[in-house]
């Protein structure tokens, strides 16, 4: 059989290179584009028989039918969340759609406690005043965790992980969860509790839950009202879970310790790209920089070694076994698969198009 041509939108350098090293004997023929699929850019899937997207892509109905009408039949998405994707749509069109349910727990529990630690006790502040040879320590106290309250909201595999990673710190674990676990809360020294008694008990909040329409604006101001005065917020999951004007109201009356994010409401466009000659227009991100005790990273959290390697992993097993119609790898379907299109050989992307 002949290479599977694959379009993959919004790409970066350590985005092709984790590819090239997964699929080494020309299984793909890869097609590079940074910028993120849309209606508008759809058309570029010209010659593909597959597509691979991330988080910020938008595989809505407009930008699903263009593909299918070239030809393409699945849809591979190189992350767990799946929200930017219309999943009704696909099915109508007969789209395959994978994902990677879970490149790695531990790059996101791990990050989502790093910044934890850099919150509380002020690394970033400190290590700009050592630069500026102002070896002062006021206003950099911070607290120990040991002994202190967690609370972990959602436990799938990276909460159940974060959870465990605090419980090492000699901290009292929160967890809240519609589908809980009780063997493991039991075996880690967890206890479920509803999301009030959560709120009010936690000296530490991470967020750990995907977005559906239920947990949408999940911190918001009746939420934050009430957290003990304080507390630290952490999310590391999807960024509409937090309502962002009510977080900035939250830090603005000095309600909130710290804040450590990794996501935003409204990142599109704006995380994954270097800004930095630009004037940032997005008034309530520019807002939140002002706050010495806000931490923002820009959806970083999953970038390790392993996990890129999980993602190119998973992603290129099941863009092969589309293509030689065997079935995807476990928990990584979200629609049902068709058979797959005949692979015909084809010319060569032209070469603006092999890597845009």
């Amino acid at each position: 059989m002949s290479a599977l041509p694959t379009v993959v939108f919004d790409t970066k350098r350590y985005d092709r290179e984790s590819f090239a090293r997964a699929a080494p004997n020309g299984e793909i023929e890869w097609r590079f584009l940074e910028m993120r699929l849309s209606p508008e850019t759809a058309p570029l899937a010209q010659g593909a028989r597959a597509a691979c997207v991330f988080v910020n892509d938008h595989a809505d109905r407009p930008a699903l039918e263009i593909l299918h009408s070239l030809g393409i039949r699945h849809i591979a998405l190189r992350c767990a969340g799946f929200n930017s994707v219309d999943l009704v749509a696909a099915k109508e069109l007969g789209l395959a759609v994978t994902r990677v349910p879970a490149y790695s727990p531990y790059a996101v529990a791990e990050h989502a406690v790093a910044l934890l630690l850099a919150l509380n006790r002020k690394i970033p502040r400190a290590n700009n005043r050592v630069r500026d040879a102002n070896f002062s320590l006021n206003g950099l106290v911070g607290f120990d965790l040991h002994g202190k309250t967690a609370g972990i909201v959602g436990t799938g595999k990276i909460g159940r992980v974060a959870a465990q990673i605090l419980r090492g710190f000699g901290m009292r674990v929160l967890a809240y969860d519609p589908y809980p676990m009780p063997d493991w809360a039991k075996e880690h020294g967890v206890e479920y509790c509803d999301p009030k008694t959560l709120a009010r008990e936690s000296s530490v909040i991470s967020l750990h839950t995907p977005l559906t329409p239920e947990t949408r604006h999940i911190i918001r101001r009746e939420t934050l009202e009430l957290m003990k005065p304080g507390v630290i917020l952490i999310n590391v999951s999807r960024g509409a879970l937090i309502d962002t004007s009510a977080l900035i109201e939250a830090l603005k009356c000095g309600r909130l310790g710290g804040v450590g994010l990794d996501v935003y409401e409204e990142e599109e466009g704006v995380f994954f790209e270097d800004l930095s000659g630009q004037i940032l227009q997005d008034d309530e991100l520019a807002r939140l920089l002002t706050f010495p005790n806000v931490l923002i990273t820009a959806h970083q959290a999953f970038l390790t070694q392993e996990a890129l390697g999980e993602i190119s992993r998973v992603t290129v097993e099941n863009l092969v076994a589309f293509a030689h119609g065997r079935p995807f790898l476990p928990e990584t379907s979200l629609t049902p698969q068709p058979h797959p299109p005949k692979i015909e050989p084809t010319r060569a992307a032209s070469p603006q198009l092999q890597e845009t």
